[in-house]
């Protein structure tokens, strides 16, 4: 049973890298990104469970904040251009 989980966490993953490379926008692509760090968090869970070593259970959440932090930090920086402080005109409309 876990076998199959981790053959299809595998296959979606694959799934979801060759989305990365052919996604039609930039957002496709950062979703597939977002997609396979979601999957490969899933796989490192599953195989600390059939490892028996619930530490792997804390290197997921490490890599589930990792994962979310980045994604965020590049949607903005494909949105605004920059990951700094938003100029005072540029953001004005979004407050």
């Amino acid at each position: 049973m876990f076998v199959a989980a981790t053959l299809a966490l595998l296959v979606t993953m694959a799934m979801a890298l060759t989305r990365a490379f052919l996604g039609p926008t930039v957002y496709d692509r950062i979703v597939a990104v977002n997609m396979f760090g979601t999957k490969a968090l899933l796989l490192i869970a599953v195989l600390g469970f059939l490892t028996e070593r619930p530490e792997f259970l804390d290197i997921a959440l490490v890599y589930a904040l990792i994962n979310f932090v980045g994604v965020i930090a590049i949607m903005k920086f494909f949105r605004y251009s920059h990951l700094g402080m938003p100029h005072a005109k540029d953001d004005l409309g979004d407050l």
